[in-house]
């Protein structure tokens, strides 16, 4: 016989409807630490943004575990065609490459922080994406080299696509991390990155829907349902 989880929430004055609501405005939205306090005064909810910082650094990453529990689980992702980018990232003043794999409909599959963009970083990305996921059909990439040397050992090349304007996908999915990292005045520590970008993409991926191209009833539907499911989260 298992045993039940023990309550995650435990051992906390702030209810379980209030950790969610801060962790969700602080990761979901451009807004400072100081600003979800402020939010929050306004509906009522005296705390402070120590209490925020601390609330997305336990309870984020365990939101994300859960959402993308379920996600796996539902098989609610793509295997037909995937978009690899990578960007960089100042940490303390040092330069870091986040690499990110998303499927064709933009939901993010992987993330990935090295010091490097090279052949073994890619291949790294690569391999850690597929063990999760499984191989894609089609993965498209810009022209680095790193990426077709990468996909040559692991005996992907032939399922490789390069195009001008095909990886726009990826690109935009950059946007909200990028609106992200300024309104926290970018990132102090690797660490804090990596597990940043994991909670944030789970989080983006829960609520995203392509708003533009479903009617205004289907879609308030659907953010219904992805509210609902978002408070059943470590219920």
């Amino acid at each position: 016989m298992s045993r039940p989880k023990p309550n995650p929430f435990r051992y906390f004055n702030s209810s379980p409807e209030v950790i969610r609501l801060a962790v969700m405005m602080y990761v979901r939205y451009p807004l400072s630490l100081r600003n979800v306090e402020d939010l929050l005064h306004e509906r009522g909810i005296d705390i402070c943004h120590d209490t925020v910082r601390f609330c997305w650094n336990r309870f984020g990453p365990l939101f994300a575990g859960e959402i993308r529990k379920r996600r796996v689980r539902a098989g609610n992702f793509s295997r037909w065609r995937w978009h690899v980018d990578e960007v960089f990232v100042k940490v303390n003043g040092e330069l870091l490459y986040l690499w990110r794999a998303v499927d064709h409909e933009g939901e993010v599959l992987e993330f990935f922080v090295s010091k490097t963009r090279d052949k073994a970083a890619a291949l790294k990305f690569l391999k850690r994406a597929m063990k999760r996921y499984g191989r894609p059909e089609f993965i498209v990439t810009d022209g680095l080299r790193c990426y077709g040397a990468a996909m040559r050992e692991i005996g992907n090349l032939e399922r490789r696509e390069i195009g001008r304007w095909g990886n726009n996908r990826v690109e935009n999915s950059h946007q909200p991390f990028r609106r992200r990292e300024a309104a926290m005045l970018q990132f102090r520590r690797t660490t804090t990155l990596q597990k940043f970008v994991v909670v944030h993409s789970q989080i983006h991926n829960h609520f995203n829907s392509e708003r533009h191209l479903d009617s205004r009833q289907i879609y308030k539907q659907r953010r219904s349902a992805a509210l609902a499911e978002w408070r059943a989260v470590a219920a």
